[in-house]
Parts: structure tokens; C-alpha cells; sequence
């Protein structure tokens, strides 16, 4: 794995959304000093998402090829 000790971290989160259902949810952080000896760094464009996420359909369409 690229990520030392301490570098990285992730946590999850439960709750019961507006809809009454349960929701689960990750974090996951990764230290900036680490993402930059990999070659990344947060200031990247494609450091952040550039659009919207592709629709339902597509994913479920993606998985069934899998």
C-alpha cells in the first residue's frame, strides 16, 4: 500500500435520512504530504469532480458487464 502508517484514515457514519430510511456513508482522508509523493496534490483540476455523476442506469448497466 503507497499510505504509511498515519497517513490515512477512514471512518463511517450511519443515520436515518429525511426518507426514514438508514443511510451509511465513508470518509476517508488521506494526508496532503502523501498524495503529493504519489504525484498528486489538492490545487490538481481532476483533484475534485468535474461533473456530474453518470445516471443510474449506466451504473447498473456497468455492473451486470462486470
Amino acid at each position: 500500500m503507497p499510505f504509511g502508517p498515519g497517513e490515512i484514515g477512514w471512518g463511517l457514519a450511519c443515520g436515518i435520512g429525511a426518507d426514514g430510511h438508514w443511510h451509511g456513508w465513508y470518509v476517508v482522508r488521506v494526508r496532503v504530504d502523501a498524495l503529493r509523493r504519489l504525484g498528486l496534490h489538492p490545487d490538481q483540476p481532476t483533484a475534485q469532480a468535474d461533473g456530474p455523476s453518470p445516471p443510474g442506469w449506466w451504473h447498473a448497466a456497468a455492473e451486470r458487464r462486470a
